[in-house]
């Protein structure tokens, strides 16, 4: 790619629960022929990617999505005008709507995006999981959605103990007893609201394929990695590739059937060989260097599909590697800390 191109990469919070960020940018720098520059989108000072300087170019405040569509097509077109910007990879889930929703108004500023369309976007929904599954050809956990507290006691009794009790869009808590189902039922109410999804535990083998789709019911490329080991917060640490053909076959489907377009992480339990669907995230993962990592490079690509150029066509990877996240410090000046918290870009 001769021209520079200015990719603009959310989610670099970098911390114990970490965004998709850091490894998108570090995804991109692999691919040496796309000539990139990465610009940081954050939404908070101590964001630690926005002092990555060996990886990330320059960095720019955000305003939170919930302050609303004008204020944050305005940002960005600032940012396109003072700096450029050619494409974003929106990569949390706060933001995604905003994206889908207004891709016509941030595409005219000239940034292009590669992302969902908003009925695809609702797909997400925990309460739609079974349908979704069924139409792709495997199984999904017995779900109640509770739209009441009263509806609760009914709901655990169906799916049974224990139960993963879960916000419609965030949180997820297993709550053993019917007590521990309530005082979860109770915090996700005052954090989210309703529906709260309760989904019956299942047991097997926790696997997620990583993918991006191309917008035509094609495949970009897809992994599969079985989770090792995983954090208190519920964040993969240890994994490997594996290539469970029923998972990866229901992720070729999910592309086709609904023309999905961009990144996209299935989330499933696999036992033998029945595969359950636990969520769909709408977007690349925290761990999605690792499929870079083993010769994916799905973040490099998606440009590359995004700009009409040649992408490598042979998306094969060796089973059997092994992914380890690691801690890593930095040590930069206090003025790169003023310059964001004054100025809104470093």
């Amino acid at each position: 790619m001769k021209n520079e191109c200015i990719v603009g990469i959310s989610g670099i919070n970098a911390v114990d629960n970490p965004g998709p960020g850091v490894g998108l940018a570090r995804a991109l720098r692999d691919d040496r022929q796309l000539n990139v520059k990465i610009v940081g989108l954050a939404y908070d000072a101590m964001e630690p990617g926005i002092y990555l300087d060996w990886l990330i170019d320059k960095s720019f405040i955000l305003p939170y999505p919930s302050s609303g569509k004008d204020a944050f097509i305005q940002r960005l077109a600032y940012i396109k005008q003072s700096y450029g910007l050619d494409f974003i990879f929106p990569s949390l889930d706060s933001e995604l709507p905003l994206y889908a929703g207004y891709c016509g108004e941030i595409e005219k500023l000239g940034i292009r995006l590669f992302v969902p369309e908003p009925e695809q976007l609702r797909l997400r929904d925990k309460e739609r999981l079974p349908e979704t599954a069924k139409k792709i050809g495997i199984d999904s956990p017995g779900t109640k959605v509770v739209r009441s507290y009263l509806e609760l006691p009914g709901a655990i009794k169906q799916t049974g103990l224990p139960v993963m009790v879960k916000g419609a869009m965030c949180s997820a808590f297993k709550a053993h007893t019917g007590k521990e189902a309530a005082d979860f039922f109770s915090k996700i109410v005052s954090q989210w609201g309703y529906p709260v999804i309760l989904q019956e535990v299942v047991k097997g083998d926790e696997m997620n394929v990583v993918g991006v789709g191309d917008g035509q019911g094609g495949l970009i490329g897809q992994v599969g990695i079985k989770k090792m080991w995983i954090t208190s917060l519920g964040k993969i640490w240890t994994g490997v590739t594996v290539k469970n053909r029923p998972m990866l076959r229901a992720a070729e489907t999910f592309v086709r059937e609904y023309r999905w377009k961009g990144p996209f992480e299935l989330e499933c339990i696999v036992d033998g060989d029945t595969v359950y669907l636990i969520e769909i995230n709408p977007r690349f993962p925290a761990w999605s260097y690792f499929a870079a990592g083993v010769g994916v490079n799905l973040p490099a690509n998606t440009v590359r599909r995004a700009f009409g150029l040649p992408y490598a066509g042979n998306n094969d990877y060796e089973a059997g590697k092994l992914y380890i996240r690691y801690t890593y410090e930095t040590i930069t000046g206090l003025d790169a800390f003023q310059d964001i918290t004054i100025k809104g870009e470093n």
